[in-house]
C-alpha cells in the first residue's frame, strides 16, 4: 500500500483536503455495506383496475337497493332498476370487452347480451284479484307497505321475501291487494273480450237449396306409423239446406282443393249453384277457380266475419265430435293418408246429410235439397246475387281509383319480395287505403317476423293486412292523444302542471344529453297515464332535436334499450313506445 506522501503526489491534493475527503469516506462506508441475503425489491403500489371499480359500483348499488338481485337454486332474477343500472354502466364503459364487463359485475354474459337485445320476458304478471283488508292485521299491512317502498326487485321475489324474512304468511293475491289498495302498486290488467254482435245475427240471406254454396278448408291430422301428416279437407255446404255437397282432400288448402270440392258437389247434386261463397284466402280467387265455376258467381266472405261461413264451421264442429283420430300403420304413408281422410270425410257427411233435423220438421238435408224450385224463385235469386256482385264491383273500382300510385308501387315491390299471393290485387287495394306510416311499419314487422321465423304457419297476404289495420288504429289513437296533449298544454291544465315542473327540473339539472335522456325515459316508462307518456316522449324528442343525425341515432338506440329493459311493461307496450319515439324523430308524413 502506498504511503501518505505518494498518495498526495499521485492525486495532486493538499494534505488538509486529503484528510477532509478521508473523513467523508469513513462516514459513507457503512451505507455501502449491505446485510447478508438478497437485496430488498421495491414494488410499485398497484393501481385500482377498471374491473374492480365496476365490481365495487355494482356492489354498492345492490346494497342500496334490496331485492334488485334475487338468486335461486336454478337461476337468478334481476329487478328493473338493476337492469337499467347495468345498461347505463355498460354505456359508460363501452370500450371494455363485454365478457370482461360481465365478469366484473358478476352477471352472466348471455344475460347481458339478452338485455342489450331487449328480449321479451318469459313470464307475464297477471292481474290479481281484489281483496278487502281484514281487522286485526294492521301491523302486517304496514310491514308489507314499508318493505315494498324499499324494494327494488320483481313482485314474485317480494312475496317470497315477505313470507321468508318477515314471517308474514299471506299469499301473493293478498299482498297484491294490499299494495293496490294503498296505491303502492298498479298491476296491468288484461283487455276485455269483445262484445257479441247481436245486430248482425241471422243476417245471412238464403234463397233455396242449390242457389248458394259455401266453401271452406280445415286441416286434419293423420297419424301414419307414429308420424303426423297434415292434410286439408275442403268442404262445400249448401247455404239453404246446410247439406254437405262436395269434399276434397289435398295436402294443403290451395286452388286445386276448391276445384276438386266443387267437382265433387257437381257429382253429388248434378249442377252448379248460382253462387259460391269463399273466404278471402288468395288461393280461393285464382283463374283456375274462375274457370271451374263457369257461370257461377264467386263471392267473397265479409272480412272478420266468420259467421258468413257458419254452415261450414258448424259442419266442421260436428265432424270433430263424430270422427275419431285417424291413425294407421302402413308403409305408404302419404297416399294412404289422403285416401283415409277422404273415406272418413265422405262417410261422415253422407251420414250427416241423411240425419233428420228437428229444426226443419224432421226433414234431412237431402230432403231439403231436393225441394222443387220455381223458375221465378231461381230468377229472383240470380238477380239479387247479380245486383250484390255489381255493388261489390263498383265499390272495388271506386277504392282502386282513389289509391295512391306510389303506395301501390311500394306494395307491389313488398309483395314480390315477401312472396305473397294476391292475383286480383284485392288485398293490396285494401292495404293501400291506409296511411303510409301504418303500411311501412307493417311491411317491416312482417319482414322481421319472417326473418326470425315467428310468423304463424300458413299465413298469407291477409296477415299483412291485419297488421296494417292494427297499426292504423294505434297510430290514430296516438294522433288523437297528441292533439289532446297540445290543447291541454295551451290551457296549462292542472293535470299537466306537475309534468311541466318535473320536466323543467330535469332540464335545469342537465349535465349532458345522455343523463337528461335517461331521466326523461325513466319518467316515460314509469308513467301510468297515456297522456303522460306522450308528454315525456315530446320532451325526449325536443332534447334529441338539437343533436346531429349520427348522435341522434346513437341516443335513440340508448333510449330504445332503456325502454325495452322496463320489463314491468308488457311487450306490446314497450314496442309501441319505441315506435312512437322513432315516428316522432323521423316522420314519413
Amino acid at each position: 500500500m502506498p504511503n501518505v506522501a505518494e498518495i498526495l503526489a499521485a492525486t495532486a491534493a493538499t494534505r488538509s483536503r486529503a484528510y477532509e475527503i478521508a473523513g467523508e469516506l469513513r462516514e459513507l462506508l457503512p451505507s455501502l455495506a449491505r446485510g447478508p441475503g438478497r437485496p430488498k425489491v421495491e414494488r410499485d403500489v398497484p393501481q385500482v383496475s377498471e374491473a374492480l371499480e365496476l365490481c365495487g359500483e355494482a356492489l354498492r348499488f345492490v346494497m342500496s337497493h334490496p331485492g334488485c338481485v334475487h338468486t335461486g337454486a336454478e337461476r337468478a332474477r334481476y329487478g328493473e332498476q338493476f337492469r337499467l343500472f347495468v345498461l347505463e354502466l355498460r354505456d359508460r364503459h363501452r370500450d371494455m370487452a363485454l365478457s370482461a364487463f360481465a365478469d366484473a359485475i358478476h352477471v352472466p354474459l348471455g344475460t347481458i347480451e339478452d338485455w342489450l337485445r331487449a328480449p321479451a320476458p318469459d313470464v307475464t304478471e297477471h292481474a290479481p284479484e281484489a281483496a278487502s283488508e281484514q281487522d286485526g292485521k294492521h301491523a302486517q299491512i304496514e310491514t308489507v307497505l314499508v318493505a315494498y317502498r324499499a324494494w327494488s326487485g320483481d313482485f314474485t321475489s317480494f312475496c317470497e321475501h315477505v313470507r321468508r324474512d318477515h314471517r308474514i304468511e299471506i299469499g301473493k293475491t293478498m299482498i297484491a291487494s294490499i299494495l293496490s289498495t294503498h296505491g303502492e302498486r298498479r298491476p296491468a290488467r288484461r283487455a276485455g273480450r269483445s262484445r257479441d254482435e247481436h245486430a248482425l245475427r241471422s243476417a245471412f240471406e238464403t234463397f233455396f237449396p242449390g242457389a248458394q254454396w259455401v266453401g271452406d278448408g280445415k286441416a286434419l291430422e293423420v297419424m301414419i306409423d307414429g308420424e303426423a301428416f297434415r292434410v286439408n279437407l275442403e268442404l262445400v255446404v249448401d247455404a239453404a239446406s246446410a247439406a254437405a255437397v262436395g269434399i276434397a282432400i289435398r295436402d294443403e288448402e290451395d286452388s286445386q282443393a276448391v276445384v276438386d270440392a266443387l267437382e265433387s258437389g257437381i257429382e253429388t247434386t248434378g249442377e252448379l249453384p248460382l253462387a259460391l261463397l269463399l273466404d278471402n284466402r288468395p288461393s280461393n280467387h285464382t283463374p283456375e277457380v274462375d274457370a271451374a265455376l263457369e257461370e257461377t258467381m264467386r263471392m267473397r266472405a265479409t272480412p272478420q266475419r266468420p259467421q258468413n261461413k257458419a254452415h261450414c264451421e258448424g259442419a266442421f264442429g260436428l265432424f270433430a265430435q263424430k270422427v275419431p283420430k285417424i291413425e294407421i300403420d302402413t308403409r305408404d304413408p302419404r297416399a294412404l293418408a289422403r285416401a283415409l281422410a277422404h273415406l272418413v270425410s265422405l262417410t261422415f257427411f253422407r251420414a250427416l246429410n241423411r240425419a233428420p233435423r228437428r229444426d226443419r220438421d224432421g226433414k234431412t238435408r237431402v230432403d231439403l235439397y231436393a225441394q222443387y224450385v220455381t223458375p221465378e224463385e231461381r230468377g229472383a235469386a240470380a238477380n239479387a246475387l247479380r245486383e250484390r256482385m255489381r255493388k261489390l264491383e263498383l265499390a272495388r273500382q271506386t277504392r282502386a281509383a282513389r289509391l295512391d300510385p306510389v303506395v301501390c308501387a311500394l306494395l307491389d315491390d313488398a309483395f314480390a319480395r315477401l312472396g305473397l299471393l294476391d292475383p286480383e290485387r284485392h288485398v293490396r287495394g285494401a292495404i293501400a287505403c291506409y296511411p303510409r306510416d301504418a303500411i311501412v311499419d307493417a311491411i317491416g314487422i312482417f319482414g322481421g317476423k319472417r326473418e326470425r321465423g315467428t310468423l304463424p304457419d300458413g299465413v298469407d297476404a291477409r296477415y299483412l293486412l291485419g297488421i296494417v289495420k292494427n297499426l292504423h288504429h294505434v297510430h290514430e289513437a296516438d294522433a288523437i292523444t297528441e292533439a289532446l296533449l297540445r290543447e291541454r298544454l295551451v290551457a296549462r291544465d292542472r293535470f299537466l302542471d306537475s309534468l311541466v315542473r318535473e320536466r323543467d327540473a330535469i332540464l335545469a339539472l342537465a349535465t349532458g344529453v345522455v343523463p337528461t335522456l335517461y331521466a326523461l325515459v325513466n319518467q316515460l316508462v314509469g308513467a301510468e297515464r297515456e297522456i303522460d307518456r306522450h308528454f315525456w316522449i315530446d320532451a325526449a324528442v325536443a332534447v334529441l332535436a338539437t343533436c346531429d343525425e349520427d348522435e341522434r341515432r346513437a341516443h335513440a338506440r340508448r333510449a330504445a334499450h332503456r325502454i325495452h329493459a322496463a320489463f314491468r311493461l308488457g311487450t306490446r307496450d314497450r314496442e309501441r313506445l319505441v315506435r312512437m319515439l322513432l315516428r316522432r324523430l323521423w316522420p314519413l308524413e
